[in-house]
């Protein structure tokens, strides 16, 4: 194998399993080199996803180190998602009468939600997350990304108890959409007592939702280290969380007009982690 494709297979597989630890062996191994050939290989595979801003590959020395690949995007890169998702929900057809925008074609297309989860996976990558949480149905394919590029597991939290669940914890929390008390329920074999987690969703309005899976996470004695949305909206200007990321602001809907206000977060461009 010459060594460009030896340099592109590497990237590959670094970049299908973000987070995971390859050793030295397994591409001498895999391409049949000695481990100065795969050494030089990672040094030019490394070059390659800095300068795309693609990300960065470790190599972490010692008897437990190896090659790792750690996914990234740049500020600008960062700021084309915000305006594609933007212009997506600007789209007037997507008003459905007293406020409501149909959001599930965006948080269900693979292209726009990976972007969207490379965007949190770099805001939360360094808080030490064990795992991403986030309350079913259409939080869970941006969680789920998230998850992936971040390389830790998804744990979704279900609305109603499920028997295949096995046994759950579960809490009643308010909803503001729905304005009642609703319940939801956390299995506890997907979790880890005492460890951090990330929550992540599509939607907020008040956050009584995200509010609940923090309260549910810590019967757990789990601390939640990071909370992202894709979309947060201006008002209420008083939520129920207090610290939180979104992508971008919907500011108001003038239904009359066809109008849907909605704005990039500016100060995500600067809580990023570089690489």
């Amino acid at each position: 194998m010459k060594k460009p494709v030896r340099v592109a297979a590497m990237v590959k597989i670094l970049s299908d399993h973000p987070g995971r630890l390859y050793s030295t062996s397994y591409f001498c191994e895999r391409f049949g080199v000695a481990k100065s050939t795969v050494s030089e290989d990672t040094a030019l595979a490394a070059s390659a996803m800095r300068e795309t801003g693609s990300g960065c590959i470790e190599t972490l020395p010692g008897a437990g180190g190896g090659i790792r690949y750690v996914p990234h995007i740049t500020d600008a890169q960062c700021r084309t998602v915000q305006e594609a998702l933007c212009r997506r929900l600007q789209e007037p057809s997507r008003l459905m009468g007293g406020g409501i925008l149909y959001v599930a074609d965006i948080v269900y297309d693979p292209s726009l939600a990976a972007d969207i989860a490379r965007v949190f996976a770099r805001r939360f990558r360094d808080t030490g997350a064990s795992f991403v949480a986030t309350i079913e149905t259409k939080g869970i394919p941006l969680a789920f990304l998230t998850a992936h590029y971040m390389g830790i597991p998804l744990a979704v939290v279900r609305r109603r108890h499920q028997i295949s669940e096995g046994p759950t914890m579960s809490i009643n929390y308010f909803s503001a959409s729905t304005e009642k008390m609703q319940q939801m329920s956390l299995s506890k074999k997907a979790v880890t007592p005492g460890s951090h987690a990330v929550i992540i969703d599509d939607f907020m309005r008040a956050g009584g939702s995200i509010r609940g899976i923090a309260e549910l996470l810590s019967e757990f004695d789990i601390q939640v280290s990071g909370i992202g949305v894709a979309v947060s909206t201006a008002q209420p200007a008083a939520k129920k969380i207090h610290t939180y990321t979104s992508l971008v602001t919907l500011q108001g809907v003038d239904e009359e007009q066809g109008i849907i206000d909605v704005v990039p977060n500016d100060a995500l461009l600067h809580t990023g982690a570089s690489i």
